[in-house]
């Protein structure tokens, strides 16, 4: 055995020569030593990987604890509400419906106006006689009792990837609502084919007011094609019923890109509704429904484009 005068004294160790081959010998002292060094190393690194597994454990039992106490259930709140519209052809099954967790989108580049706040120049009312002026840069809808529900149109009928917002507010409550890529045809029951009589259809963002304790403002409703897409009737959707407020104005947004739709009411998200593709494009209306009463007000609406 032949020492390595190169390494200190008090390293011990030895180098073993055979033909060749050359090897560094360590003493039984240093033996243990490195093996309790790498023991240690070894008992922390499982240490830590079994903390990990349990933190990730945890959180997986956490997430599937929530997600199976309200997801897909009817609100015992709404359970008269499901009843009464479980039966429409639109209605999807509540166990299927997706929840829309996005925040709001971004709101201020990109965005083109669709009312320039002096008339109603670029829009033509249609299937009523309900009133619609402008007033302070605002858009005012008025219902006239007789009249069937009236829709305020934009004139271009193109309208397919996108994110729309407005501000509305009611001034007497009523039923109204958001119309987009929608489209009309005639109505075979009228006397006449005017622009009054004519039938507007499609998806809408509801906007019920406060005269009902169901609050789906901020669904997908099928105008004239079927009833509701998308009904805010889940335990999921309490703070989105929540969200509309009385006496102030309401932001309300809607992304559509593709066949996936969402909404949200005053930055909290509401609707997530995929379309089967029957609705891929067409214009804006804004609604006044048919009925005793209603006054409705909107201002900046803005509707940013997408590829």
């Amino acid at each position: 055995m032949k020492k390595l005068s190169t390494l200190p004294v008090a390293v011990k160790k030895t180098v073993r020569m055979s033909g060749s081959k050359c090897s560094i010998c360590f003493s039984s002292e240093d033996d243990n030593e490195m093996m309790l060094q790498s023991s240690n190393r070894r008992r922390a690194a499982l240490a830590g990987l079994t903390f990990s597994l349990a933190v990730a454990c945890f959180s997986v039992v956490c997430l599937s604890a929530l997600t199976s106490v309200s997801a897909g259930e009817i609100d015992p709140q709404q359970k008269a509400w499901y009843e009464q519209y479980k039966t429409q052809e639109n209605v999807p099954a509540p166990g299927e419906m997706l929840l829309n967790e996005d925040p709001e989108p971004e709101l201020t580049d990109g965005f083109t106006d669709l009312f320039n706040g002096k008339d109603l120049t670029g829009w033509k009312p249609l299937g009523g006689t309900c009133k619609f002026e402008v007033k302070d840069q605002q858009i005012i809808g008025t219902c006239v009792p007789g009249s069937n529900s009236t829709y305020l149109c934009t004139e271009r009928s193109d309208f397919k990837n996108f994110v729309f917002t407005c501000e509305m507010d009611w001034l007497v409550d009523g039923n109204t609502g958001v119309m987009f890529r929608s489209r009309m045809k005639s109505n075979p029951k009228a006397k006449a084919d005017t622009d009054s009589t004519k039938v507007v259809y499609g998806p809408q963002l509801e906007l019920e007011g406060f005269s009902k304790d169901r609050h789906w403002s901020g669904g997908v409703y099928g105008q004239s094609c079927g009833g509701y897409f998308y009904p805010l009737w889940l335990k999921d959707h309490v703070e989105a019923r929540a969200a509309l407020k009385d006496k102030q104005w309401n932001r309300v947004t809607i992304s559509a890109e593709g066949n996936e739709v969402k909404t949200w009411v005053n930055g909290v998200p509401a609707a997530y509704w995929i379309d089967d593709g029957s609705y891929p494009e067409g214009f804006f209306g804004l609604q006044i429904h048919k009925g005793k009463a209603g006054k409705v007000r909107f201002k900046n609406l803005r509707v940013k484009e997408l590829p």
